[in-house]
């Protein structure tokens, strides 16, 4: 009786610090909680066939890219984004709503190391190659962003249109 008390309070206590800790580079209760289906899709299964889809981060005469940075999607579909970093600075590719991402920008401007561990976003650093698979299974017009500090602003941002 008194192991079977011990062991109960032991995973009381687990769960309950799970619960409490926070998303790499995030404080206790700011973590990124993503629901297994968002508004924009949810997370792929990787043993699963997927569209792989290429994107190209990179600067260029001042300006931040992704190429491409417009994509048509089928709803349903399952996609393999394989990211490749060809530019001199650290990007991140963030899958969401354009609210989301416009509102998680403004967080990651007041604590611009903040980097993601999220089925939906990847930071890859220069001459790097990342991947992110994710199934839309949500028709509408979503959104992927660079939200390291200034990088949206210099037009590293693209639209995703699923139907």
């Amino acid at each position: 009786m008194k192991l079977r008390n011990v062991f109960a309070s032991a995973l009381a206590i687990a769960v309950l610090s799970a619960g409490a800790s926070a998303a790499p580079g995030h404080k206790p209760g700011e973590g990124h909680a993503h629901p297994a289906e968002t508004a924009y899709g949810k997370p792929g299964d990787p043993k699963k066939p997927a569209r792989i889809v290429q994107i190209v981060m990179r600067e260029s005469d001042g300006k931040m890219l992704f190429i491409p940075d417009a994509l048509k999607i089928r709803k349903g579909e399952q996609v393999r984004f394989q990211l490749r970093n060809n530019g001199e600075v650290d990007h991140e590719f963030v899958v969401a709503t354009l609210e989301d991402n416009l509102k998680h920008m403004k967080e990651m401007a007041k604590n611009p190391d903040m980097e993601h561990d999220d089925p939906n976003a990847r930071r890859v650093k220069p001459k790097k190659t990342a991947e992110i698979v994710w199934q839309f299974t949500k028709a509408g017009t979503f959104d992927f962003s660079c939200l390291i500090p200034g990088h949206r602003e210099a037009g590293m941002f693209g639209t995703i249109v699923v139907e």
